[in-house]
């Protein structure tokens, strides 16, 4: 089956989930087409994405000409689609937190993505993520394209539900995909009980060539802690960083990595150097995947504190390298980690717990720590392999 993939930005460090579905998809026998908004030219860290990157169709790198000419071409073969189209896009982009000539453009966004998957003979059309991309895929059937689907990851589809027309993406898709029951829970809330059967739990899944390696590997005497992820508020790593001062000034011996980069990564450095934690705490910067991975391996725990989620990738790939989890209960993170058996569950926001849950970390024996990160292993791979998800997905596409 011919399914084409569309996403706003791909591929992308933070999107490696979606490599690995599409992937698992074309090693059960689909062939897949990608389609990206943009991103055609970022410097990409890793030969995987490196390889997903040339393999990318990109609708705005040609500029406004070639979806000028979309639009023209759409207005010959299919005018009453268009004009569908048209009515949809004033509904949706009048009530929008964008302004309306963004959703014009999304509209010829969207002609430019139909001729591509009408040239292609693309049975289904899947997005990642509810928000601008699934506009677009929205605009697409409209314009003849095929029945289309979309994953919602959350958090920012559940804070601003009305303002991206999720109701009406909910309604108009073949399905809709949650990453968590807690997240279908906040799609439910969306729409009226007769949709609800069209939204399905399909987890992010990691495949073994992530997670294999030595048994020298497990964690054990490691004084160090890893934050993987974009330094944004909603990662909580001011708060994170408030926490590492706590402990400093209680005498607690300890290194903290925090591993990406991102809108706040300005704030946060000068919270570090205020606090005069610069021989404690060191940011990398973007890393590939396999730098992500050696940064876990490198480290006793994740800590993630992270004030608002959907299920986060990084927290599945540290227990699958046999690391314990420092986390907040929010969203569909307690439905992955148990309290005391895989890591530390805390409540949002509260520093104290959080410095303590780091505490009792860097002070459990070696060999807990260790017990620790095997149980985390067996849970995560229990509920998140690739191929298995990714199956549940090609089951929901091909009825």
């Amino acid at each position: 089956m011919k399914i084409a993939y569309l996403v706003n930005h791909y591929p992308a460090i933070s999107h490696s989930f979606i490599r690995r579905e599409i992937l698992a998809l074309e090693r059960l026998g689909h062939e897949i087409l990608r389609i990206s908004v943009r991103g055609w030219a970022d410097a990409q860290c890793g030969a995987e994405d490196q390889l997903e990157q040339a393999r990318t169709r990109y609708v705005l790198r040609g500029g406004a000409v070639p979806l000028l000419f979309s639009f023209l071409r759409i207005l010959a073969i299919n005018p009453a689609g268009l004009f569908r189209a048209i009515v949809l896009t004033l509904k949706v982009g009048l009530r929008a937190e964008r302004p309306l000539p963004v959703h014009l453009i999304y509209l010829f966004e969207a002609c430019q993505v139909a001729l591509w998957l009408r040239s292609e003979k693309a049975q289904h059309l899947h997005v990642h993520f509810g928000t601008n991309s699934a506009e677009v895929a929205m605009l697409v059937r409209e314009l003849g394209g095929p029945p289309w689907s979309f994953t919602a990851h959350g958090p920012e589809e559940f804070d601003k539900p009305k303002f991206i027309s999720l109701p009406e993406k909910i309604r108009r898709a073949r399905f809709v995909v949650a990453v968590s029951s807690f997240g279908r829970s906040q799609l439910l809330r969306n729409v009226p009980h007769s949709y609800w059967p069209k939204i399905k739990v399909v987890h992010c899944g990691l495949e073994p060539a992530f997670y294999q390696t030595d048994a020298t590997t497990a964690a054990g005497g490691e004084r160090r802690l890893v934050c993987v992820g974009r330094l944004c508020e909603q990662k909580g790593q001011l708060l994170l960083i408030e926490a590492a001062r706590l402990l400093a000034e209680r005498g607690t011996k300890f290194e903290l990595v925090l591993a990406g980069d991102g809108e706040m990564r300005g704030e946060i450095e000068s919270l570090v150097a205020k606090h005069k934690l610069t021989d404690i705490v060191r940011i990398t910067g973007w890393i590939s995947s396999e730098g992500v991975r050696s940064e876990i391996l490198a480290a006793r725990a994740l800590v993630l504190p992270s004030f608002a989620e959907g299920l986060p990738v990084v927290i599945m790939e540290a227990m699958a390298l046999r690391r314990p989890v420092i986390t907040t209960f929010v969203a569909g993170i307690p439905e992955l980690i148990r309290h005391g058996e895989h890591g530390w569950l805390v409540p949002a926001g509260d520093l104290e717990s959080l410095a303590v849950a780091m505490e009792q970390c860097l002070g459990t024996a070696p060999e807990a720590i260790t017990q620790m990160g095997e149980s985390a292993r067996q849970r995560v791979l229990q509920r998140h392999d690739v191929d298995k998800e990714a199956a549940k997905l090609a089951e929901l596409i091909e009825a």
